[in-house]
């Protein structure tokens, strides 16, 4: 398990849960922050083709402000879980934190790094974040979310500046902090 989206001013936090065949290979896959758009994409569908289960998780900014991003984290780790058919016997979870649910599980640091099936997940709630952002880009055509995906740019900073937050802002991040104008 991995998750994508921490960090953002805006957007989801998603989580994706990944369940690959033993001694599986997956040439080029790896962090996902280490790959290129192109080759994380190329890869989101390699993993969908090769594994045998694939969950994914995600918790919306609303969420994020009521509960505190670790949380989300986790609640988007548990919704991706409960996405797996067949479920997990152990779960490998990128980081050291405990997901509430009932599965045994091992936190690796790094895990992204360490860890084919982390590797995967980390891909696939990459991609799959990132095109949720995509589509947000459509509705909120000011703000630029296809190219950062709402991470704090210096062009992110710029939109908040002069429009203010949309529904999609995390209210409660620094950066997001003291705009009172919500646009619909």
């Amino acid at each position: 398990m991995d998750e994508a989206g921490r960090g953002p001013l805006a957007g989801p936090v998603v989580a994706a849960a990944v369940i690959l065949p033993d001694d599986t290979r997956l040439e080029g896959v790896q962090d996902s922050k280490l790959m290129t758009e192109k080759a994380r994409e190329e890869a989101f569908w390699r993993i969908h083709d090769t594994a045998v289960s694939v969950g994914v998780g995600v918790v919306p900014p609303v969420y994020i402000d009521r509960h505190n991003i670790l949380r989300a984290s986790l609640e988007a780790m548990k919704r991706a879980i409960a996405c797996l058919e067949p479920g997990p016997d152990y779960l490998l979870v990128d980081g050291n934190q405990y997901v509430p649910v009932r599965t045994p599980q091992r936190f690796i640091v790094k895990g992204d790094q360490r860890s084919i099936s982390i590797s995967a997940a980390s891909v696939v709630a990459k991609v799959y974040r990132d095109n949720i952002m995509c589509s947000y880009d459509v509705r909120f055509p000011q703000y630029g979310f296809t190219r950062h995906k709402g991470y704090a740019t210096a062009d992110h900073r710029a939109a908040l500046r002069v429009h203010g937050p949309c529904p999609i802002h995390r209210m409660t991040f620094r950066g997001v902090l003291g705009f009172d104008t919500l646009e619909a």
